[in-house]
């Protein structure tokens, strides 16, 4: 049996910004020797147009819907049975069914198996729901891709999950309620075996157990390798932790703010940042420590105005951030925060993801104290402006404490930048 999987982009254009797809080594990992599966990645270069296969699997999120279904569509016509999963097709099963053979709700680790087996006895249900809430995900297998052909960022999970249940995020819908990691030997064995030198730890947040991260931390210290992680606004104040960190190889941390205003941090239902309250202790905290600060913002809450997004870009650049995102709110299908804008009548789109006309950046709905245009404008600018070259040069200056820190700033920072200009104002699928 011969399987093709697939991780389509947003568009038909590469992005030299794509991170190596855990995916595919978690699938390779769970697949029998005996079935044939080649692995597809639309996000570094394009998509075979005819596919020799049993089956075509593929992977899609919110973003990379529209073309996700378009791809299905054209091999469905050929008679190939398509199966898609990953978070999209998880929050929108109904619609994902409209283009597929069979839909997986979940994670992979109890149904893909199950796939593969009614795929070959040629009975393919046309759904498989996950009830894999309890487990740690197993080890992934060896990468079934050439890492050359992505930036040289290794891709690590440690951890499922997250304890926080933020009004704009999709985590708990996905991965349950329950907080799972995987061995910590296990971790540290796959970290000193990786070729690359930076690592990335995926988890949305490494902190979900606060307890066996402690121990990840000093088992890590003498692997001596440089990692990059996302950990929450409580974490980011335990001035001893941030130190382990540092000691255990972390050069960089990704850290929430979200808001500046603190209503907007209580509609979001943020409250590890409302408890820290203060931004500039807690940076300056991050910084004694010797780590680097990406930070991430969301705008269009109801506190926020046309200004906003200008006064977060001056926030972030005098704090030195390394990156920053300034995204315009994503109400994604699957949160709190996209039922609400549905219920309240203000979205702009039914399901903006397969419009037409939405093109990528655009506001989604209709905030309460500006409007769309002005929403979009404002995050197009900031991004922009962050991501110059007199702004990425200011902030050189406070991220050049080594030479591997000032690589990684001005590296990351050129992908950023140029990723941002060519995306922005994108329309969603082919369009050939």
């Amino acid at each position: 049996m011969r399987i093709a999987f697939l991780r389509p982009g947003m568009t038909r254009r590469p992005s030299s910004d794509a991170l190596q797809p855990l995916i595919f080594s978690v699938i390779a990992a769970l697949t029998p020797a005996d079935v044939e599966i080649t692995f597809h990645d639309g996000m570094i270069g394009a998509l075979p147009e005819v596919i020799d296969a049993d089956a075509v699997a593929i992977t899609v999120q919110t973003f990379t819907a529209r073309h996700a279904y378009e791809i299905a569509d054209r091999h469905r016509q050929r008679g190939i049975p398509v199966i898609l999963g990953g978070y999209h097709p998880s929050a929108c099963p109904a619609e994902a069914a409209e283009h597929a053979d069979a839909v997986v709700v979940g994670e992979a680790e109890d149904t893909w198996p199950a796939v593969l087996a009614d795929l070959a006895a040629g009975r393919l249900r046309p759904r498989y729901d996950s009830t894999n809430h309890n487990e740690p995900a197993p080890a992934p297998a060896v990468a079934p891709f050439d890492r050359r052909h992505y930036p040289p960022l290794g891709v690590v999970q440690f951890s499922r999950g997250c304890r926080y249940t933020c009004d704009f995020c999709s985590i708990h819908a996905f991965y349950g309620r329950n907080i799972r990691t995987r061995p910590v030997e296990a971790i540290v064995a796959e970290v000193a075996a990786r070729p690359e030198k930076l690592l990335f730890f995926v988890d949305d947040n490494l902190f979900a157990d606060r307890q066996n991260a402690r121990r990840l931390f000093e088992a890590l210290v003498p692997v001596r390798k440089r990692w990059v992680c996302q950990i929450s606004m409580d974490v980011a104040e335990d001035a001893d932790l941030l130190r382990l960190m540092r000691r255990a190889g972390c050069l960089m941390v990704l850290i929430g703010f979200e808001s500046l205003d603190r209503d907007n941090l209580k509609q979001m239902r943020k409250g590890a940042n409302l408890r820290a309250g203060d931004y500039d202790r807690v940076i300056a905290t991050v910084k004694r420590a010797g780590l680097m600060i990406y930070g991430t913002f969301v705008i269009g809450y109801d506190h926020d105005t046309a200004d906003t997004a200008g006064r977060i870009r001056d926030f972030a650049t005098g704090h030195g951030f390394s990156i920053a995102n300034f995204n315009p709110l994503m109400a994604m299908p699957g949160t709190g925060l996209f039922d609400r804008l549905r219920d309240e009548g203000r979205l702009l789109h039914d399901r903006w993801w397969l419009a037409e006309q939405y093109r990528y950046g655009d506001a989604m709905y209709v905030p309460a104290a500006m409007s769309p245009e002005q929403l979009t404008a404002s995050c197009r600018e900031a991004r922009f402006g962050f991501y110059s070259a007199r702004s990425i040069a200011r902030r050189a200056l406070a991220n050049a404490g080594s030479p591997m820190r000032l690589g990684v700033h001005l590296a990351a920072n050129h992908i950023s930048g140029r990723e941002i200009r060519a995306k922005q104002g994108a329309l969603l699928g082919e369009h050939r």
